[in-house]
C-alpha cells in the first residue's frame, strides 16, 4: 500500500517544477486562435448586417467625438457639421453615411492628435424625442488624443553629417490640431543649429497648413575653407492635391555670414566672405509614388524647386532666379525560371539645376553668384567615386560651386545570397557622372539682360560638351526606415582638371540618395 507521505511530496514536486512551457504556449495559441476566430465571425456577421442594408434610407441626426477633451468644437464641427448639412437634402444610405462618416475619422487621424484606431458606433435616437425619425441614426467616434508634450533626445544621420539633438514637442497647443516644434542640434558639420516652428491647420483641413518658424545655425564647410551663419526666419503654406502632390510655397529672409576662413582659404572665398542677406520666395513641389524611399523596387519620384530672391520688393542683397529639377524610377528586374519577383531591381536618377543672376535694385546690371548660393556637386549621395563638392570649378582645394549642372545615376541591386530579398540589404553595381559649370564670362555686345542670357545658353551647351565626369562602382546597400547606407568602391573614369575624385572604398549616408 502506499505511503500517503510519499503521495504528497510527489504532489510538492510537481508543483515546483511548474508547467510545461511547450504545453503553456500549445494552450495560449489555442486560446488565441479561438479569440482570433470569434473576432473574424464578429467581423463578417457586421458586414453581412451593413451589407443586407447598404440601401436603407438614412439620415445622421448627430455626430459625436467621445473623449476629444482638449480640441475645440469648432475643429470638430468644420469637418463634420459638412456631413450632416448634406444629410439634410436628400437621405444617405447606410453604406453612403458609413462612408461619409469614415472620410471625416480619416482627416481626424490626419490631424495627427489622435491615435489609431478611431472606432465608429452607431446607435438609434431615443424614440421620446418626437423631433426624430424612423431614419435618424446618432453616429459615435471614439477618440484616444495623444499625448500633448513629447520631449526626445538622440542621434540622426543623414546626407554624409551625424549628429546629436534635442527635440521638444507641444501638441494641439490651443485645441485646433496646432504644433510648436523646437529642435537643437549639435553635429560634425552642422556645429550647432536651433529652429523653432509653429504649424496649424487651415479650417480643420489636415491638407492645407501654414507654418512659421525662425533658426540659427552654425556649419563648417572645410571643402570650401570657411564657416557659414544663418539667422533668420520663415513662413509657408503647404497643401496636397486630389492627385497625390504636395506644394509648398514660402518665404525665407536669411542673414547670412561667411566667416572662419581657413589660413589656405583662397582669393575666391575670401572675396565671397563677409555678410549678406537674402530674401526670396520659394515653391516646392514633390510626387513621390516609390513603393520604398530608402530602397524602391518601383514607382517614381519627382520634385522640383523653383527660388526668387531680390527681386523687386524682396529686397536683400542678392537677386538670383533658381530652378532645380529631380525625377527617379525604380523597375524590378525579371528573371527567366523564376516565379514572382526576383529581388533585382534597376533605378536610374536625374538631377539638375541653374541659377540665372538678376539685377539688384535700381542696378542695370546682374552681379555675379555668390559661394553660399551656388550649387555643389560630388560626394557618396549624389556623384559617388568624388571627394564632397569635389566636382565643379576650383580655386586651388577650395570648391567654388557653379551656377548649371546636370547629374545622372544608374544602380542595380541584387539580393544577397542566404540573406533574402525580403531583407533590407542589397549588392549594387552603379554608374553615375555630372558637370557643374559656372556662367561663361560674355564678351559679347548687347544689354545686360541679352549678355546673361547668351551666358546662360553656351553654358548649359556645355554640358554636353564631351563626357560628364564619370565613376563606377560596386558594393553594399542597407536601408534603414531613416536613412540608406552605402558602403562603395568608386573608380572614377572621367575626371577633369581640379576636379577631387576618390578611388577605394566610400561610406555614405543619406536620405535623398542620387
Amino acid at each position: 500500500m502506499a505511503d500517503p507521505l510519499d503521495s504528497e511530496d510527489d504532489m510538492f514536486d510537481r508543483l515546483k517544477k511548474g508547467v510545461d512551457p511547450k504545453l503553456q504556449e500549445e494552450k495560449t495559441k489555442r486560446a488565441n486562435e479561438r479569440e482570433l476566430a470569434q473576432l473574424e465571425k464578429a467581423q463578417r456577421r457586421l458586414g453581412e448586417l451593413i451589407q443586407d442594408n447598404s440601401t436603407l434610407p438614412t439620415t445622421i441626426s448627430s455626430i459625436r467625438i467621445l473623449n476629444a477633451t482638449n480640441t475645440r468644437r469648432g475643429l470638430l464641427d468644420r469637418i463634420f457639421n459638412p456631413i450632416i448639412s448634406a444629410n439634410q437634402d436628400r437621405p444617405y444610405t447606410l453604406a453612403e453615411a458609413i462612408r461619409e462618416v469614415s472620410v471625416g475619422a480619416d482627416k481626424l487621424h490626419r490631424l495627427d492628435i489622435f491615435h489609431e484606431p478611431i472606432s465608429l458606433f452607431i446607435d438609434r435616437p431615443s424614440r421620446t424625442d418626437p423631433s426624430t425619425t424612423p431614419t435618424d441614426i446618432d453616429i459615435y467616434l471614439s477618440v484616444v488624443e495623444k499625448s500633448r508634450f513629447k520631449f526626445k533626445t538622440g542621434t540622426d544621420i543623414g546626407n554624409a553629417e551625424g549628429s546629436a539633438y534635442v527635440h521638444g514637442l507641444a501638441r494641439n497647443v490651443f485645441g485646433g490640431a496646432e504644433s510648436l516644434n523646437v529642435n537643437a542640434s549639435f553635429g560634425t558639420r552642422t556645429r550647432s543649429a536651433y529652429q523653432a516652428s509653429f504649424e496649424t491647420p487651415i479650417l480643420s483641413n489636415p491638407d492645407l497648413r501654414w507654418e512659421f518658424g525662425g533658426l540659427a545655425s552654425s556649419t563648417q564647410k572645410p571643402w570650401s575653407s570657411h564657416e557659414e551663419v544663418l539667422k533668420g526666419g520663415w513662413t509657408k503654406l503647404r497643401w496636397v492635391t486630389l492627385g497625390g502632390g504636395r506644394h509648398e510655397l514660402g518665404y525665407n529672409g536669411i542673414w547670412r555670414q561667411i566667416t572662419g576662413l581657413a589660413s589656405s582659404a583662397s582669393p575666391t572665398v575670401r572675396g565671397d566672405a563677409g555678410d549678406s542677406v537674402k530674401s526670396s520666395l520659394m515653391h516646392t513641389w514633390v510626387k513621390d509614388r516609390r513603393d520604398n524611399p530608402q530602397l524602391p523596387t518601383r514607382g517614381y519620384f519627382n520634385r522640383s524647386t523653383l527660388e526668387l530672391a531680390g527681386w523687386g520688393p524682396l529686397q536683400g542683397d542678392v537677386a538670383f532666379g533658381k530652378a532645380e529639377v529631380e525625377a527617379q524610377g525604380a523597375i524590378p528586374v525579371l528573371i527567366p525560371g523564376i516565379q514572382g519577383e526576383s529581388g533585382i531591381s534597376l533605378t536610374t536618377g536625374l538631377r539638375a539645376g541653374l541659377l540665372y543672376p538678376l539685377p539688384l535694385g535700381a542696378e542695370s546690371e546682374p552681379r555675379s553668384s555668390r559661394i553660399n548660393d551656388r550649387f555643389q556637386l560630388g560626394g557618396p549621395t549624389d556623384v559617388r567615386g568624388f571627394r564632397l563638392s569635389g566636382l565643379g570649378p576650383h580655386d586651388g582645394s577650395d570648391a567654388l560651386g557653379g551656377d548649371v549642372y546636370a547629374a545622372g545615376s544608374a544602380n542595380l541591386l541584387f539580393p544577397i545570397p542566404r540573406v533574402g530579398k525580403d531583407k533590407p540589404l542589397r549588392l549594387q553595381f552603379f554608374a553615375n557622372g555630372g558637370r557643374l559649370l559656372a556662367l561663361k564670362k560674355s564678351g559679347t555686345e548687347g544689354t545686360d539682360g541679352e549678355k546673361v542670357r547668351r551666358t546662360l545658353s553656351s553654358t548649359i551647351a556645355e554640358l554636353g560638351n564631351g563626357l560628364p565626369s564619370m565613376a563606377a562602382g560596386f558594393g553594399l546597400v542597407y536601408a534603414h526606415p531613416v536613412a540608406r547606407f552605402e558602403l562603395n568602391f568608386s573608380l572614377p573614369l572621367v575626371l577633369r582638371k581640379g576636379e577631387d575624385g576618390r578611388k577605394g572604398l566610400q561610406f555614405g549616408i543619406g536620405i535623398n540618395m542620387l
